[in-house]
């Protein structure tokens, strides 16, 4: 794995232009040309990617504007043995949206929302929708669509979808994939699956969701899902704590669940230096404590009914763990504005982390009860590799999800630091393959953990995985050198 881009593929010989040549024209005559965009200045946004790392090239950007023209794109594309890459909105943080010399498939245009029905507790969409807009309609029906991410107002479901996402609530109501009911996707070679069912239940043969559910576009291209929703929160506590160390949040969180159960929606941990970091660069922040602390925690209860106090349950589990020392200070939002301001200190991190140079960052999981372990085995570690560094650990703690972020030492080269990330990478993710845990916790694999899965993952696994890339992709046309390599690409 290398934290830059490697070298771009050879230019294509002579007769493999004339046929891309030829497909674009194919294209453009069925999409019309506006939609088919081959102008540097029209498709420079759609080849750079949020961490800088990638840049990509395609020889056009095509964007249908409905599954059967996705489906026409995907034909015409396999008849002339031309790869392509599936993207939305372009948010995505290990490079799995990034074309490199493949024709680049944008679903922006697939924006609609097909249905929303308040009984059966579901909302159709399609795969161009943008998150915020369903979180809208939603709240529309008097219910709640609960992927909450930081680029909800830019990142589309279909990318969601496909990587898997995550995000603060996970703890109370799983990841993506367990937010699907129904799936429509485009196969490798132009045939539309419809698997767009409402059912709670049903167990007629394989559940051909997970096929492509978090599998990047590598085995087909999602172009609308039937989501689950749920009852809108009729009441909603924020609080914010200091604690001492990560144990003494983990037995803070043990303690809201005994009080509220399943009300405890979100659980984040962040360590003093993302505070600070975001104190510094964000504007309009400001310091949620009287003092500073070693750790922080964000906690949200959540409840679709009042018959019973949620402020009361937050202010009885604060103030037991209070009293055990596991919380230094805490304050609960008396308002939603106060609540938004924060959610702010957290969700800015990674952007106010960018103003602090170079950062290395992992995104990783491990057994909930083990987070503290990690932190305490990997903190030192890193440390020990780079005197100077600024650890910047942060996440989900509440699914054992920690973005183990790095930033470089003060006036290090930016440079020479990002070239250690290799290093750093074995340091992390052996940690926390001894410890059972998973180096792609909600970001994916993409292309920048390709190497990284191949070096960790079970060799059983990975032959699975082959086995289902040849059986669904033969030709290798969909996103390739995403998430693994085919033999071919293997000694290319």
């Amino acid at each position: 794995m290398s934290a830059v881009p490697a070298a771009a593929p050879a230019a294509p010989a002579p007769d493999a232009m004339r046929a891309v040549e030829g497909l674009v024209a194919r294209l453009a005559a069925r999409l019309g040309p506006a939609h088919v965009l081959t102008a540097p200045e029209d498709i420079a946004l759609h080849l750079r990617e949020e961490r800088g790392l990638y840049a990509g090239r395609t020889p056009a950007v095509v964007k249908p504007g409905s599954t059967e023209e996705v489906a026409f794109v995907v034909a015409a594309c396999a008849e002339a043995g031309v790869p392509i890459v599936p993207q939305g909105g372009n948010t995505g943080l290990v490079g799995g949206q990034m074309p490199f010399g493949e024709v680049l498939l944008s679903l922006t245009r697939l924006d609609r929302i097909r249905a929303v029905d308040p009984v059966d507790m579901t909302m159709t969409v399609e795969a161009g929708c943008i998150l915020e807009d369903i979180h809208r309609a939603a709240e529309g029906e008097g219910c709640l669509f609960p992927l909450h991410i930081a680029s909800q107002g830019s990142c589309r479901i279909g990318g969601n979808l496909a990587t898997n996402a995550g995000g603060t609530a996970v703890l109370r109501y799983g990841n993506a994939k367990e937010l699907v009911l129904g799936l429509e996707v485009v196969l490798a070679d132009g045939r539309v699956w419809n698997g767009l069912k409402r059912l709670r239940k049903n167990n007629a043969g394989y559940d051909l969701r997970q096929l492509f559910l978090g599998t990047e576009g590598t085995l087909g291209i999602i172009t609308a899902a039937v989501l689950k929703l749920f009852p809108r929160p009729a009441q909603r506590v924020t609080a914010f704590a200091g604690v001492p160390d990560p144990r003494a949040a983990l037995a803070l969180m043990k303690r809201l669940r005994e009080e509220a159960g399943d009300a405890l929606t979100t659980f984040e941990l962040m360590a003093s230096f993302g505070l600070e970091t975001v104190l510094k660069h964000m504007s309009g922040t400001v310091r949620p404590l009287g003092a500073a602390y070693p750790w922080y925690v964000l906690a949200e209860l959540s409840a679709p009914t009042r018959a019973f106090d949620l402020g009361a349950l937050m202010e009885a589990g604060l103030g037991a763990a209070f009293e055990a020392g596991e919380v230094l200070d805490a304050t609960i939002a008396a308002s939603e504005a106060q609540a938004a301001a924060l959610w702010r200190l957290r969700e800015d991190m990674s952007e106010a982390q960018k103003h602090e140079g170079g950062s290395v960052k992992h995104d990783v999981s491990v057994p909930v009860s083990r987070v503290p372990e990690f932190l305490e085995r990997a903190l030192p570690a890193v440390e020990a590799r780079l005197p100077g560094l600024r650890p910047c650990p942060f996440g989900h703690v509440g699914d054992g999800n920690i973005h183990f972020n790095l930033s470089q030492p003060v006036g290090m080269d930016k440079a020479a630091f990002l070239a250690l990330w290799e290093d750093f990478n074995r340091i992390v993710h052996d940690i926390v393959a001894d410890m059972d845990g998973s180096i792609a916790a909600e970001h994916g694999i993409g292309r920048l953990k390709r190497d990284e899965l191949a070096h960790y993952a079970d060799p059983l696994a990975l032959e699975l995985m082959h086995r289902l890339k040849q059986a669904m992709d033969p030709m290798g046309l969909l996103n390739p050198g995403k998430v693994i390599l085919t033999e071919e690409q293997s000694s290319s």
